[in-house]
């Protein structure tokens, strides 16, 4: 048994069982990365795949059970790999972070400035999608850091930190009556075209429960995954807009009129997602605490590990 295997094992699974496409990820040959695989199966005593053919069709149940001890072995690999390179080059490297395109947008543009200047060695890469996507990004390894409001909570492989609560508000064209609402009401925003997040995105969840408590069905005409795209069309006048309150500028937005809705809608909560005992140089530490300043190294290095308590907020 070797590294090598394991590898090969871990990135035929991540491929969906393709093996072509693994052994081109892996700078090797097909026939090359079956034989490693059909010799680990040897040695352990068990099939790991199961198989139609030549073609891998499944993963049995041992399968997962080595495919799990392989995924933390290599993760612990790289882990070690990262503890050498953090002490030779404390202040050099890179680091990912998978986010949603309201944060990229309008919550991390200081944050990064900030890191930047502190760092200036180190390469800095934004991913965007939806929640779910940044969470699988940080779970296979191609990101460093999720941040995102949705979906880190579902995953047990990620720890997960609250960072910081926002809510919502209503925006329109600037004579538009919804903005002379007062108070602004469920049912005063139900009566008109609604134009909100995709049901993946930024809280959609809390706008649904709020109306369904007051047995509303608001008329969503359009959704859309980023708030700028929500503004175009409420500038257009084909309904009126929720968006998370950070998301509208007076300075940029300044064909919109705006109504605070933090009273219609419960809160949410926007988190960071890491994987689980995961080796985080020290400018992640430092960019964690730039984006959340409660969460500090400490507290991060106790979560990783599996202990500690919620930090809140």
């Amino acid at each position: 048994m070797n590294l090598q295997q394991l590898r090969y094992v871990h990135e035929v699974a991540r491929r969906g069982l393709n093996v072509s496409d693994a052994a081109e990820a892996l700078f090797t040959s097909q026939p090359g990365v079956s034989k490693q695989i059909r010799q680990l199966e040897t040695e352990l005593g068990i099939e790991i795949f199961t198989r139609h053919g030549k073609r891998l069709v499944a993963v049995t149940e041992p399968g997962q059970a080595v495919l799990a001890i392989a995924e933390r072995v290599l993760r612990d690999l790289d882990n070690l790999q990262q503890v050498g390179d953090e002490f030779a080059n404390e202040a050099v490297g890179s680091l990912s972070i998978a986010t949603t395109h309201t944060q990229a947008r309008y919550v991390l543009p200081d944050v990064v400035r900030r890191f930047m200047q502190r760092y200036p060695q180190v390469k800095l890469e934004l991913h965007q999608g939806n929640p779910r996507q940044v969470c699988e990004m940080v779970l296979e390894g191609s990101a460093d850091i999720a941040i995102a409001t949705e979906a880190i909570a579902e995953y047990d492989e990620l720890v997960m930190l609250p960072c910081y609560q926002w809510n919502r508000c209503v925006v329109a064209t600037p004579r538009h009556p919804i903005l002379q609402a007062a108070p602004l009401t469920l049912e005063a925003i139900a009566r008109y075209p609604l134009i909100t997040y995709d049901d993946a995105f930024t809280g959609r969840g809390q706008i649904n429960k709020a109306f369904l408590g007051r047995g509303l069905k608001p008329k969503v005409v359009l959704t859309a995954i980023d708030s700028d795209v929500i503004k175009k069309y409420v500038e257009m006048d084909l309904g009126i807009g929720i968006l998370a309150r950070m998301a509208y500028d007076p300075a940029e937005d300044r064909k919109l009129g705006m109504v605070d809705a933090a009273h219609l809608f419960e809160s949410s909560t926007t988190r960071i997602g890491l994987r689980k005992r995961a080796w985080l140089r020290a400018y992640v530490y430092a960019f964690i605490e730039g984006f959340a300043p409660h969460l500090s190294r400490r507290m991060v290095e106790t979560a990783l590990v599996g202990g500690g308590t919620d930090p809140g907020l």
